[in-house]
């Protein structure tokens, strides 16, 4: 009897290490911390200490949203959440602690849906925006004062390993609505991404400004939040980037006079109509899951100058970049997009992430690929 004891007690504890050894904390944990943790089904657990809470349930952005979990609570105050399996990408969260939206207290903390915000990686095998020892650039901060906007404008800039060697062209790159300046830099992993390219010789050097994808002055921000003060926000910063950015980054930093200019969501529609009001300054414009403002079905380009593609005499390279699983009004954009091109034969370059929602592992793809074709 006494070594049927040992011998189980043996076998549990082989179980339970082998069980735990399935499951990897995330990337996104801070120092220390042991929670979440994801196995290579996506499973993952969390683990928060809420002594007081009388209901804590598990929220969270589009990739969570068809999640299942179940969740207790310990005796020591200890909540344990275990979900269904999570689909590969970054994904928002946080939890509603007794009605109210709290962050986990174990992870770093990422700018979206309007302000700080957990995050979860569930990984997706791939390794092109981990740090790798390759040559590295840097990031910068910067701002200009804008007459547009009547304020301090604050911006990043990407600058890479060789910069200073040559004059190198320039990427104008936007986030998306609810999120910063720091989204690509943080979430978007841009520096790894790009160094990493440029070491394999996949990509030409670039200048990366992260512009901030909010333009409005003080009288225009007291507007309602619809589409309308979205469109005016974009057209306010077509003209900050025309007239004010683009003459401050070309004064400033060592750019030759090639230009690109892209953005996710929100941020694609701003890189369209800008890039489409300008398509013989901007030599690509890259957009990633593509929204539409200010249309309707009978005339959905209202707001967007995509016929000046076909009257141009540059002909700007035209990407559109999707997430297999994204809502579908944004796969609706997509097609609406891509319909009038081919209706009107000008090439384009389709891309679609596979297994995808509309997150940030969609968009580091979406860039990745972009970069690759542009400036040669």
């Amino acid at each position: 009897m006494r070594n049927f004891k040992i011998l189980t007690s043996i076998l549990c504890l082989y179980s339970a290490t082998l069980f735990s050894q399935h499951y990897k904390t995330s990337t996104t944990v801070l120092q220390g911390k042991d929670f979440p943790k994801v196995d290579e089904k996506g499973n993952a657990k969390l683990k928060v200490y809420f002594p007081e809470a009388k209901s804590v349930v598990l929220e969270g952005g589009d990739g969570m949203k068809n999640v299942q979990s179940s969740i207790t609570k310990d005796k020591d105050g200890f909540w344990n959440i275990s979900t269904s399996p999570i689909d590969v990408g970054f994904h928002y969260y946080w939890f509603n602690v007794d009605g109210k939206r709290t962050n986990d207290p174990n992870t770093e903390l990422y700018f979206g849906y309007g302000q700080p915000t957990s995050g979860i990686e569930i990984p997706s095998g791939e390794n092109f925006f981990f740090k790798k020892k390759v040559k590295h650039g840097k990031i910068v901060d910067d701002h200009l004062d804008s007459k547009i906007t009547l304020g301090k404008r604050n911006f990043k800039v990407y600058l890479p390993p060789n910069y200073g060697k040559k004059k190198m062209p320039v990427l104008y790159l936007y986030h998306g609505t609810g999120e910063d300046i720091t989204g690509w830099e943080k979430q978007g992993y841009i520096m790894n991404i790009l160094d990493h390219l440029f070491d394999e010789n996949k990509a030409k050097e670039m200048i990366v400004v992260m512009d901030y994808g909010v333009a409005l002055n003080p009288e225009e921000e007291k507007l309602p939040d619809n589409s309308e003060r979205t469109v005016l926000s974009a057209k306010n910063l077509e003209k900050i980037v025309m007239q004010e950015l683009i003459p401050y980054i070309e004064s400033k930093y060592s750019t030759n006079n090639k230009k690109a200019i892209a953005g996710l969501s929100r941020g694609s529609y701003q890189a369209m109509l800008i890039g489409l009001n300008h398509p013989e300054i901007f030599s690509a414009i890259g957009s990633f899951s593509p929204v539409i403002y200010g249309g309707d079905n009978n005339e959905p380009f209202k707001e967007l100058s995509i016929n000046n593609l076909l009257k141009s005499k540059q002909k700007p390279l035209f990407f559109l970049g999707i997430g297999e699983k994204e809502d579908p009004r944004f796969l609706d954009f997509n097609k609406t997009i891509t319909d009038y091109l081919d209706q009107n034969k000008y090439p384009y370059t389709q891309y679609h992430s596979p297994q995808t929602y509309h997150e940030w592992l969609t968009w580091r793809r979406c860039l990745y690929q972009f970069a690759q074709l542009i400036f040669k």
